[in-house]
């Protein structure tokens, strides 16, 4: 017992004092000079570009942006790609949506037309550009049998069709919001 006690006291001065440390060179006011000034575009307030670039060290090392690589509204993935994917699989219900990893997870659907099989989703939207290679469809399939769901094949085309839907509604969305002349 005493000896956690006297970590405790020598762990907890130390701590504050790195804490400490650490305020004094962000409290301490400095004039801008002039070359503070060329290196901000004449900004004084603005913060100078760092020896690893604008991004940073985490920047370039695990390609995140200082704003946390978020585009509009903190979507870290294509908003198109993203709104396309959700209209898409729309008519299945979705068990999970995280627009900042760009998973879109689906429940199982059973088509009323063939009640022994359903199928479920997964969409992964890749990247922040709108390219072909920005979306990936996993698709499950079961089948009824004796009562119980057993995994069935899927045909290799079903995800790329599904992948082609998605870019298809994408390009759609942007053309309606920027127009005609981009594509």
């Amino acid at each position: 017992m005493a000896y956690r006690f006297s970590r405790f006291f020598f762990l907890l001065p130390l701590a504050l004092l790195t804490t400490a440390c650490g305020m004094l060179g962000e409290g301490e006011a400095k004039y801008p000079t002039g070359a503070d000034r060329a290196a901000t575009d004449g900004d004084i307030y603005a913060k100078p570009e760092g020896i690893f670039g604008k991004e940073g060290l985490g920047g370039g090392l695990f390609g995140r942006s200082q704003d946390n690589g978020r585009g509009e509204n903190g979507v870290e993935v294509n908003s198109y790609l993203w709104r396309a994917a959700l209209d898409t699989v729309s008519f299945m219900p979705l068990a999970s949506a995280d627009p900042f990893g760009g998973v879109i997870l689906t429940d199982w659907y059973t088509d009323p037309a063939v009640p022994g099989e359903r199928t479920k989703l997964n969409v992964f939207i890749l990247g922040r550009q709108l390219k072909a290679d920005g979306v990936k469809v996993k698709t499950f399939r079961q089948v009824q049998k004796g009562g119980a769901w057993k995994d069935a094949a899927v045909s290799e085309d079903t995800g790329r069709k599904l992948e082609d839907a998605i870019l298809t509604r994408a390009r759609q969305m942007r053309v309606a919001k920027e127009g005609d002349g981009l594509l």
